[in-house]
Parts: C-alpha cells; sequence; structure tokens
C-alpha cells in the first residue's frame, strides 16, 4: 500500500489537509491521537511514566495529567528524551498495526507533526509538507487558537524552519488562503498523483512519463529530489550499496533532460536482479528489457538492469551498474569531470575529454 507522511508547522493547517484526505478515502493515522492512546489509564505507557516520573504526574482520575509532565520535561533535556523513548516506540508499534490492518490498495497517510525533526521522511513513499507564512500562522494560534503572541512565537520557534520542510517534502501544498482553495489542491494531489502512485505501485509499474526529451534549464530542485530519492533508497536497503546521484541533473548549472539519474553499485547483475522485489515495493520498479552503457573510450557494451518510479512526480532513471565496471566508472567520472569543467558540456568529444582529465588529475571514484 501507499504509505504517505504528512506534516507541517504548528499553524500551517495539515489538521484540515488530513480531514480532506479522509474524505477522498485515505486511511488517516494521527500520531498526536496515538500518543494520547499509548498512555491512557491502565496502559503500560502511562505506568512507565508513573514509574520515570512519579505519581505527581497523575491527575485526580488517575490519568496523565500532561500539564504537570510537561512541567517536568520542559528545558531539561535528558527528561525529555527519557519520555520520548517511553512514548515513540509505542506510537510507532501502533502506527505499523494500523497500517498492516489498512485493506489492500489503500493510501495510508501518517499525519505527523514533528516528522521532519524526528527524521522519519525517508520512510514513506511520499511526504506532504503543509506551508503557510509565518505572519499567518502567527495569526491563526492567536486568533483561532486563543493563544498569547508570545506563546504563538515560541510554538514556532521550537519546531524546525521552513527550508527544513521544504526541502523534506515531495509535494507542497500551501495554505495561504480559503479552505476551498486548500481543498482544490488537495484534491487535484489525490487524482493526479496519490492514485496513480498506488496503483503503479500496486501494479509494479513505473509512472507513464513523457517521451519529451527536450533539454531545459537547469533546476535547483534537481539535487534535492535526488536527495530525498536516495534518502527513501538507502532506508529500505540499508547501508550496504552505494547510491549516488548522477547524470545532467547531477551537474549545477548546465542545461539537462528533467529525468533524475540515480545509480546503486552492486556486486554482481545477479544481486541486482534479487534487489528488483524490494525495489518494487519501495516505489522503483523494475524497467523489463535488456539494458547496457557505452562507457566512453572503453568500448563495448557494458550491462546494467534499469528501474523507474512509481511516483508520476518524479522522472527517474534507476541504474544497478556492477560496482568497479566500466559503465559505473565512467557514470561517476563523466558527472564529477562536468562538475569541475562545466563548459566541457558543449565538448564534441565529452567522454575522451572526460578520460584525459581523470588521467591528468589523477581521478578516482568516489
Amino acid at each position: 500500500m501507499l504509505r504517505v507522511g504528512l506534516t507541517g508547522g504548528i499553524g500551517a493547517g495539515k489538521s484540515a489537509v488530513a480531514r480532506r484526505l479522509a474524505e477522498r478515502g485515505a486511511v488517516i493515522i494521527d500520531a498526536d491521537l496515538l500518543a494520547r492512546e499509548v498512555v491512557e489509564p491502565g496502559t503500560d505507557g502511562l505506568a512507565e511514566i508513573v514509574e520515570v516520573f512519579g505519581a505527581g504526574v497523575l491527575n485526580a482520575e488517575g490519568a496523565l495529567d500532561r500539564p504537570a509532565l510537561g512541567a517536568r520535561v520542559f528545558g531539561d533535556e535528558s527528561a525529555r528524551r527519557r519520555l520520548e523513548k517511553i512514548i515513540h516506540p509505542r506510537v510507532r508499534e501502533r502506527t505499523a498495526q494500523l497500517t498492516r490492518s489498512a485493506a489492500p490498495g489503500s493510501i495510508v497517510v501518517n499525519d505527523v507533526p514533528l516528522l521532519v525533526e524526528a527524521g522519519l521522511a525517508s520512510s514513506y513513499h511520499l511526504v506532504i509538507v503543509v506551508m503557510a507564512d509565518r505572519e499567518v500562522r502567527l495569526d491563526r494560534l492567536t486568533r483561532l487558537r486563543g493563544m498569547s503572541p508570545a506563546e504563538a512565537v515560541s510554538r514556532i520557534d521550537a519546531q524546525t524552519d521552513d527550508a527544513s520542510r521544504r526541502a523534506a517534502g515531495d509535494v507542497l501544498l500551501t495554505n495561504q488562503d480559503d479552505l476551498d482553495g486548500l481543498h482544490t489542491r488537495v484534491d487535484g494531489l489525490w487524482h493526479d498523483r496519490l492514485l496513480e502512485f498506488e496503483r503503479n505501485l500496486r501494479s509494479g509499474r513505473s509512472a507513464v512519463r513523457s517521451l519529451d526529451s527536450r533539454i531545459v534549464e537547469s533546476d535547483p530542485e534537481w539535487p534535492l529530489a535526488a536527495a530525498r530519492l536516495i534518502a527513501r533508497l538507502r532506508h529500505g536497503l540499508g547501508d550496504r550499496f552505494d547510491i549516488q546521484h548522477v547524470g545532467p541533473t547531477a551537474v549545477p548549472g548546465p542545461p539537462a533532460r528533467d529525468v533524475i539519474d540515480l545509480m546503486i553499485g552492486v556486486r554482481t547483475l545477479d544481486e541486482a536482479d534479487g534487489l528488483a522485489g524490494r525495489l518494487g515495493e519501495l516505489g522503483f520498479p523494475v524497467r523489463l528489457g535488456e539494458w547496457s552503457d557505452r562507457a566512453g573510450s572503453h568500448g563495448g557494451a557494458w550491462p546494467k538492469r534499469l528501474h523507474g518510479c512509481a511516483d508520476p512526480g518524479y522522472r527517474v532513471d534507476l541504474h544497478l551498474r556492477v560496482a568497479g565496471s566500466p559503465g559505473w566508472r565512467f557514470a561517476l567520472l563523466l558527472r564529477d569531470y562536468l562538475r569541475a569543467v562545466p563548459s566541457a558540456v558543449a565538448a564534441a568529444d565529452v567522454a575522451q575529454a572526460a578520460d584525459d582529465w581523470a588521467a591528468a588529475t589523477g581521478w578516482q571514484p568516489s
């Protein structure tokens, strides 16, 4: 099933997006609600909190006194971390249970306020970040939630910055205007991306991508998109594979085709074939066929495996090449050469120029 992370700064409107996605048919798992559920009276979570922080964190009815607990951990990093070690594993376990219980073909949306802060972005197939200007958020917190201006500023500043959220988000949903405008954007996301992504993931196929090979201006989003996709691959595959951004979009500045080329170095092509199922689960289904590289002046055709991306929001070629092979080496060499000598992109024989540069500089793949 398609697993989506949903986050946004306080006052940005994340809850409104979650409600609209639920209306469209998504299964919503609210991390805040689960954090309350796992410490309800009678749970082992509440028992452990009392064991660590004392009975003073309970109210007269035996339930958790949240203001009292907050006072205990506020400004005390060690206490906060002890509390997180009690709550977070239980929330993760309950989240996994709810995800497994969702019907096949579901789009499961995890509503996680601190998704970026907790480093969870790479664990989802796609991350949605709800954005609103700071002034808009301050107005909502004071006008709609009754916070004082100082409290609103403090709550916003306690969370991560907008730049970090933007970098983590595959989708940025702005929420500056009225609810109707937000609903229109959510509905467009649902119909134009999420439904197709889920179908592609379930059927093991790549998103249909345009055959248009026109060159476009360099986009600063390319390396950010590559970083998100690589993090997702590393999370799913572990640390035993070298995964890199290669190809024209890995070279800042020159125009290029709008295709993110990623490369996984494998020991053998049999190992690459063994990864096909897992990569498909992560959203990178195999592209059937025989694929090979012409590696600069090395001659011959060097076989590889090629995967695509089930997410219609990305155009991705994921190359699985044998580490140390001419094809693997040349992909890294050409990227590093063009980063060092951007003007060489227009050279008549850029492959030979790259080989000459490697010999002159002592370049080695890394």
